[in-house]
């Protein structure tokens, strides 16, 4: 069907007998992405394969499917219009946008990368302005030059408007919480402007070659692994008024939080830059509901709150929930003001709208 997405309803749970209806509130998808021809124009020459994970870490098989993939989805990922059906058959209001993970670009030299952010962001911005009811937006920034990062980040909130900014779990295999990106941190903090954070497949992923496994285990295991570094390396110690996302529901740490709080009291190497049980900074983050299923969104809430919970879907990619409305209605213990939140009320606040 013309403008339809290209996968539909998750294997993870039972597929609705009928076409979910829209609920009668605002709903939002704050994780989704678009991407931006221009800025891959500029970056286009200086890619290698061995610059992709998605690339590096696949068979044969799975490689192809990624081609035939991209094939498919690129209307999704670049036109309007297509976008716009999909948002209306999944019961969406406002989207908002975002590059996708390889659209970061840390593995071009700084200028170049700095140069195709501006391409990205202003792209991004051009989609928002043209029809601002249904589209706000995450932009980029090159985080291999923290200077570079700092200009972008200001000129993306002053002067683009954008609701705040993604950026990947490691940059360039070093950690989001190394010492060089605290000015980053510090000026993300000073705008109060929402940083989201997505992986893009796990950076050692040699036994993840089979099954989409670096996606599927690696994609998570990136997020667990930058949060545990963000956590113990202090950085939510040093700017406790961060306002931070996690992609995927925050990967595996919200699952199994109790084994940091216990190495936190069990070992002094575990508390070496934070004075407080790491589920206590865990808890200030939020956490999109790509999860898939009724029980892990229904823990994650009885875990860190219904106000921390805000609805994605991770369109137009074979890895999202394209019902999200249906999976938020179906958690048993969410009354209405509950699920009204989640579907678009939490969001809301968190991107500033009211």
């Amino acid at each position: 069907m013309a403008g339809a997405q290209p996968y539909v309803f998750t294997s993870a749970r039972p597929q609705p007998a009928s076409t979910p209806k829209k609920p009668d509130t605002f709903t939002i998808d704050i994780h989704c992405h678009v991407h931006i021809p221009e800025a891959a124009e500029i970056a286009e020459p200086h890619f290698t394969p061995d610059m992709e994970p998605a690339i590096m870490y696949a068979n044969e098989f799975t490689r192809d499917i990624n081609m035939q993939q991209n094939v498919d989805r690129m209307p999704h990922l670049t036109t309007v219009d297509h976008r716009l059906i999909d948002m209306d058959k999944m019961g969406i209001d406002l989207q908002t946008i975002i590059p996708p993970p390889f659209q970061a670009y840390y593995w071009l030299p700084a200028d170049i990368a700095m140069t195709a952010s501006e391409k990205v962001n202003d792209g991004l911005a051009e989609i928002v302005d043209n029809i601002p009811d249904r589209f706000v937006a995450f932009g980029n920034i090159p985080l291999q030059d923290v200077d570079m990062a700092i200009a972008e980040l200001e000129r993306g909130v002053k002067k683009l408007g954008l609701k705040g900014f993604q950026i990947l779990t490691n940059v360039n295999g070093s950690e989001i919480s190394d010492s060089r990106l605290d000015p980053f941190w510090a000026k993300a903090q000073e705008l109060d402007t929402l940083i989201f954070i997505h992986p893009n497949g796990f950076t050692s992923a040699e036994r993840f070659k089979e099954h989409y496994f670096n996606n599927v285990i690696g994609n998570p295991l990136e997020t667990t692994i930058a949060v545990h570094r963000l956590i113990f390396d202090g950085v939510m110690e040093r700017y406790p008024n961060l306002r931070i996302l996690l992609a995927h529901g925050g990967g595996y740490l919200p699952a199994y939080s109790g084994r940091i709080d216990h190495v936190w009291g069990a070992r002094e190497d575990g508390r070496t830059k934070i004075d407080k049980a790491p589920t206590s900074y865990l808890k200030k983050m939020w956490l999109d509901t790509v999860v898939f299923t009724p029980h892990q969104l229904k823990y994650l809430i009885e875990q860190y709150g219904t106000d921390k919970i805000v609805m994605g879907t991770d369109y137009p990619y074979d890895m999202g929930d394209y019902n999200p409305v249906e999976l938020v209605d179906l958690v048993d213990t969410l009354d209405r003001g509950d699920k009204e939140a989640i579907w678009g009320g939490n969001a809301k606040s968190l991107l500033k709208m009211d």
